[in-house]
């Protein structure tokens, strides 16, 4: 008999959001999830890759992601995914233009 596949590997297996959400156990508003799906994985991931499971039983790890996503999860209750600013995109549309080059006229002939 093979042991179940540990929630890491299920985790990797999922193909939505909502896949997370039913693995762990976590409530969500479908609302939220509709809006911020990647950030919230995203920010998952963050929190995950934080983390050193070596010594972890499967209990331990579950517990570990599954608190990991209801904090991603809280983030975007409380912030948009433009405030988080999580991907490229959203951190290149607010940094600063780079100042015109300026060239005086004396050189201009």
């Amino acid at each position: 008999m093979t042991d179940a596949p540990g929630i890491l590997e299920q985790l990797r297996k999922a193909s939505s959001a909502e896949d997370f959400f039913s693995l762990l156990g976590v409530d969500y508003d479908p609302k939220v999830v509709n809006v911020a799906r990647l950030h919230i994985l995203r920010r998952m991931g963050q929190y995950l890759f934080s983390e050193d499971f070596s010594a972890a039983s499967d209990g331990e790890v579950t517990e570990k992601c599954k608190a990991f996503l209801e904090r991603a999860y809280e983030d975007f209750l409380k912030s948009s995914p433009i405030d988080e600013r999580l991907f490229k995109v959203h951190k290149d549309a607010v940094k600063p233009a780079a100042p015109p080059t300026l060239v005086q006229l004396n050189v201009l002939k």
